[in-house]
This record gives C-alpha cells, structure tokens and sequence, in this order.
C-alpha cells in the first residue's frame, strides 16, 4: 500500500469548492474530479484527505491532497496520468511517497492565503476573475492597524459561517498587508482556517479601509459585539501555501 502526497493547483472559477456532499452538486468540485480521474487508473475510488477544503470559487495555488492505493504506479507516473486527463484547469505540480501515517489534512502546521485587489482605476479584464477591483483605494495602512487584535490564538466563532464542528479556536500566526501602484494583497497565514473565516476577516477589514466602519470593530466581531462584514468576492482569493 502506497501513501501518496499531491501538490496542485487549480482555478476555483467554475467550482463548488473543493468538496462538497454527494447530493448537492458533488461532481462540480475539485475533489470529485480528482476521485474520477485516480478511480480509471487505479481502479480503486482512495478516500482524499486535503490540507484545506477552499470553497466555491477560491483558487488553490498548492493545495495538498494525500490518499492511500495499492496502485504499484510511480509518483512521476501519478503526475503525468493525472494532468493527462483532468481538466485544464485543474494540475499536479508534484508526487511524492510518504510515510503510511502522513494525512495532509492532520499534519500541516499551518496553511496561507493571500488575497488580491486591483486598486486602479480600470482593471485589466485579463486580470479581473482573479482580483476583487476596489478603486477608490482602500486605506491599506488602516486595515494593517485594524488587523492587529486579530494575531494570536483566539476564539474566531463569530469569523465563520456558524455550521462547523470544528474547535473555533485557532491561531493567526501572521497578516501582511502589501500595496503597489496597482494592487493590494492581504496575507494570513495560520495554524487552521474555519470556513468563511478567510472571506469573512477580509470583508470586514476592507470596510473599515474604506471608511465603512470602525477601526475597533475587529475587537467587538471577535468578543460577539458587533457581526462581521459579509464575505468578500472569493475570485481574488488564493490557497497559497501549507507547512508542515
């Protein structure tokens, strides 16, 4: 029995996600495309355990995805078959063996996601289904401020959706926010992400960058003072890397 570890990448324009159930549109996700493609040339149907479950129109610049086959195929052959047949939207940067109690879900560390805004006055239409375009620009140094209290381990269930049964107390080790004349790219990196709590966190700062809200509100989201801002576009944002 082989451990399989994939690396990939994909464009989540035209997808529900990476995952979703089986009665609600599961062939539209990336997760099911991969199932198929792996279930012809394995002739098994592997149970893929991901580092991140993205949601629907999210990006994934490396997504890792570990599973289990006693398909004898090398890594290289995985590589090629895979990208042979997947849509085009959809490929396999690497492959590699690892260790049989490796889960890419369990063992990251932690996982990154960087968010893209075009901050010019019109935005380049081959760039706009991957950037939110927000012109006027928002106060970038503002939203680096109002992102401190966010830092640190804390109880992030008011930055979800409120349908996980996840433990909601995760650590945000880092947020980097970054301009240039043309955009605006916000980094959070963490120990595990809650779903919606990426979108939601970047909502709620690009309106108080934009004068919407408060500066404080960051703290009375966290305490259940105040709800936060609705998501934001999930076109500009990006699974861009996990650690182990």
């Amino acid at each position: 029995m082989q451990n399989i570890r994939l690396t990939l990448e994909y464009d989540g324009t035209r997808y529900l996600g990476w995952q979703r159930p089986i009665r609600n549109n599961a062939a539209r996700t990336v997760s099911y495309k991969l199932s198929e493609v792996l279930r012809r040339m394995t002739g098994e149907s592997p149970i893929l355990n991901c580092a991140a479950k993205t949601e629907p129109g999210v990006h994934a610049l490396a997504q890792e995805v570990s599973f289990q086959t006693s398909c004898t195929a090398s890594p290289e052959e995985f590589v090629e078959y895979l990208n042979t047949y997947l849509p085009q939207d959809i490929a396999i940067r690497r492959a590699c063996q690892m260790p049989e109690r490796f889960r890419a879900d369990l063992n990251a560390k932690s996982r990154t996601y960087i968010y893209h805004l075009c901050i010019l006055p019109v935005q380049d239409i081959f760039k706009r289904q991957y950037a939110l375009h927000q012109f006027p620009s928002p106060d970038a140094a503002l939203m680096q401020q109002a992102a401190l209290p966010l830092i640190g381990k804390h109880d992030f269930k008011y930055f979800t959706s409120g349908h996980t049964k996840k433990n909601t107390k995760k650590e945000l080790f880092d947020m980097q926010i970054d301009t240039t004349p043309e955009k605006i790219s916000l980094t959070l990196t963490a120990d595990d992400f809650l779903p919606k709590m990426p979108r939601l966190i970047i909502g709620t700062l690009l309106d108080i960058g934009l004068g919407i809200r408060r500066k404080d509100t960051i703290e009375d989201v966290l305490t259940g003072v105040q709800a936060p801002s609705l998501p934001c576009d999930p076109k500009g944002l990006f699974l861009k890397h996990v650690f182990y």
